[in-house]
């Protein structure tokens, strides 16, 4: 689940929520979590916190039992600070498949394209190729991968060994494979036939997607 991006929006705290649609499901124990104080964190840090434990719904999504509770978070979260944030569409979304109910997944992942003119690095491809292995469509798949393959960086960014340097959103500064995802996505083609909990993960793709300097 990692991708470049930058801290951005505010901190909302003692939020109430009264809705019918953000009602949450009985969790299981091992599922807590200071719900009010996930809900309180910037963006930066309730979805781009990848230091060990984390501060936001990462610590949650690492145990397998608890991806639908942090589905639910984002969810959550997405209605306490009023966001349209695509990065935390596409989160709530991966984590939805990774449970199994493609539908929401997919409705999920297609609010996280970008406008055209901002999608840099394949983003859109990226999405395309995740719905596409979603609805167990190949052809749309291999289509969405050849978009991404053809997607060059910027004039002014130097492509070395098929890696660019990049910032994390933590500063490091890393060395990552270029186009972004294109791991992620031919993952995604050799198990084809897997459910995409497996088929992301790290069996199905050639590691080493970034390397810290």
């Amino acid at each position: 689940m990692k991708r470049l991006c930058k801290g951005l929006l505010l901190c909302v705290a003692g939020v109430v929520f009264s809705q019918p649609s953000l009602l949450r499901a009985e969790v299981p124990a091992s599922c807590t979590f200071d719900r009010n104080a996930l809900l309180a964190l910037d963006e930066q840090h309730f979805d781009q916190d990848m230091s060990n434990g984390g501060s936001g719904w990462r610590a949650l999504a690492r145990k397998p039992e608890c991806q639908l509770a942090a589905a639910d978070l984002l969810r959550d979260y997405r209605a306490a600070h009023n966001t349209q944030s695509g990065i935390l569409f596409w989160h709530e979304g991966q984590l939805r498949a990774m449970s199994g109910d493609y539908s929401a997944a997919i409705s999920l992942l297609e609010k996280s394209r970008k406008p055209v003119s901002e999608d840099q690095a394949g983003w859109n491809a990226y999405v395309d190729a995740t719905v596409a292995f979603l609805r167990k469509d190949r052809p749309a798949l291999e289509a969405a991968r050849s978009r991404l393959v053809e997607v060059k960086p910027n004039a002014d960014t130097e492509i070395k060994d098929g890696f660019i340097e990049g910032h994390m959103a933590d500063g490091r500064i890393a060395k990552f494979a270029w186009p972004p995802n294109l791991d992620v996505v031919d993952g995604l083609r050799r198990c084809f036939d897997k459910p995409y909990a497996a088929a992301y993960g790290g069996e199905c793709r050639v590691p080493a997607h970034a390397i810290d300097k």
